[in-house]
């Protein structure tokens, strides 16, 4: 078999969506397709929210509508994508890198009141491969400080905690649209904002700076640059696309589940000591982002991945941890011991999981992972 890390998923609404926005005239940001995913948004979430051209716009935006102050710190995983902490360096901010817990390698809660300094303004939490940090104790912890909260839950579309959806658990919550999601639309992102306070400042920023949704409201008879702001607009044409996936967002987590179970059940036996599987704790439901194993060394993964490329399987490890990173030595500050972090960033292998794929295939990924270790 040839099996590969990744493929993009199509509902087959996409194309004709598209040909219809592109017969409407309107392919510029806040058209009809892009109501129609904000409507769907709101029914998923219970929170308003805005389409943007990424998820590092949505992250963007985010923090530009917190108001704060150049040298202000943000705490932060160093275990996520560069994104997470290049907001917040846009923004004039120190990112503040704090390590993961062992089981979910969300932010580790018990760490962070250790990290606070009087420049700490925010909490950037990252929801790892869909799955919740404990954000009750973040928010607990959050309100004694008088600390925003943001949730970057670009791999958390369509997951819970507690029935809760990730996304709508802070302050404000960034989603991503990114071709390698869940629910895709290429490039695409998403502000859900939580706390009405930041409505009217999300609309001006995302307006590149106007009061233009006060005026499509009546509000006012003209519109002008009122505050800071870009263009975080995303294109009526992806937006077609994307509300094709959205349709479709139960099949799609179904798909995805099964084959994350298939891993799960296929492994879990054999695992013992040889590597760990993911943690879902009680009371969350992912979207099975990903299957992960977490090995015992750099060595032994750099090995594993070879074995499985030769009986043609594609697997791929995840964050260079930012701490450890260029920019990162430059831009933040580390706070914590970073133990787990660096054992993910040398240890962590991901599986193939996308939804086309089939059980034979997450078998035969099973069966060629098995052989390697009983040779």
């Amino acid at each position: 078999m040839k099996i590969s890390f990744f493929k993009p998923y199509l509902t087959g609404k996409e194309l004709n969506n598209i040909k219809e926005a592109v017969h409407s005239l309107h392919w510029s940001g806040d058209g009809s397709f892009t109501l129609k995913c904000v409507q769907l948004l709101k029914i998923m979430t219970g929170s308003p929210g805005y389409l943007v051209p990424s998820g590092t716009a949505a992250l963007e935006l985010a923090l530009m509508s917190l108001d704060l102050k150049p040298g202000d710190e943000v705490i932060m995983p160093s275990f996520t994508f560069p994104s997470t902490a290049n907001a917040a360096v846009q923004m004039g901010l120190t990112p503040v890198f704090v390590d993961v817990r062992e089981d979910t390698l969300n932010l580790d809660e018990a760490l962070i009141e250790s990290a606070l300094s009087e420049k700490t303004r925010a909490i950037l939490v990252v929801q790892y491969a869909g799955v919740a940090a404990n954000m009750d104790a973040i928010n607990i912890m959050a309100r004694k400080n008088n600390l925003w909260v943001i949730e970057d839950a670009a791999q958390g579309v369509n997951a819970f905690s507690h029935g809760k959806p990730l996304g709508t658990l802070g302050d404000l919550g960034t989603y991503s649209f990114h071709q390698t999601k869940n629910f895709s639309s290429g490039e695409g992102g998403a502000v859900i904002v939580n706390n009405t306070h930041f409505q009217e400042r999300i609309e001006i920023h995302r307006q590149k700076g106007t009061n233009r949704s006060q005026f499509l409201l009546g509000k006012v008879d003209k519109y002008s640059w009122v505050d800071r702001g870009s263009n975080y607009c995303l294109s009526d044409i992806l937006a077609a696309f994307l509300f094709a996936q959205l349709e479709q967002i139960k099949t799609i987590t179904e798909l995805r589940r099964r084959l994350f179970n298939q891993y799960y059940q296929g492994l879990h036996s054999f695992s013992n000591g040889r590597f760990r599987l993911p943690t879902i704790p009680q009371g969350c439901e992912p979207n099975y982002h990903s299957f992960f194993i977490l090995l015992n060394s750099e060595t032994v993964r750099h090995k594993l991945m070879i074995w499985l490329l030769k009986n043609g399987i594609e697997s791929t490890t995840h964050f260079v941890p930012l701490h450890s990173s260029i920019a990162g030595r430059h831009y933040g500050v580390v706070r914590s011991k970073m133990n787990v972090t660096d054992l993910a960033g040398s240890c962590l292998l991901r599986l193939p999981l996308f939804p086309q794929m089939s059980i034979d295939e997450t078998n035969y990924v099973i069966d060629c992972l098995k052989s390697f270790f009983e040779r």
